[in-house]
């Protein structure tokens, strides 16, 4: 792995943008408003909004924090992290603004309204297999 370069590198402020998506992407889902996600981690709603956004970057401890809000591991924010991002090549992932739209949002709370984690793990892998064709 390459050493990182300094902070004005394109890649950073990307990840931080990527970050921030995947934050509001899940505050979302929790109908939760960027005001009581930034009371819960002890910041204003605008503090959380540049989160959101990538113009601030999000700390190690307030990420934790923000994880255990949110109610997802540190790594939730990191996946589906495009390629070019991560330093490999892409391979087509996922438009983060089409996550966030009304229709993704209503399927994942449905998905997650499902009790048993076999039917869960058996839809991924139909979803999966459909999309391949």
């Amino acid at each position: 792995m390459e050493p990182r370069k300094k902070r004005k590198s394109a890649a950073f402020d990307r990840i931080d943008i990527h970050v921030g998506k995947r934050v509001k992407i899940r505050r979302k889902i929790l109908r939760m408003s960027q005001t009581t996600l930034g009371e819960a981690v002890g910041v204003s709603f605008q503090q959380a909004q540049k989160y959101e956004r990538g113009a601030n970057r999000i700390s190690a401890s307030r990420l934790f924090e923000i994880s255990q809000v949110l109610d997802v591991p540190v790594s939730y924010f990191f996946d589906d992290m495009p390629g070019e991002i991560a330093g490999r090549p892409d391979a087509g992932e996922p438009d983060l603004e089409l996550l966030g739209s009304p229709e993704v949002t209503e399927l994942v709370r449905a998905y997650y309204r499902i009790p048993s984690q076999s039917v869960r793990l058996s839809l991924r892998k139909l979803a999966k297999t459909i999309a391949k064709q």
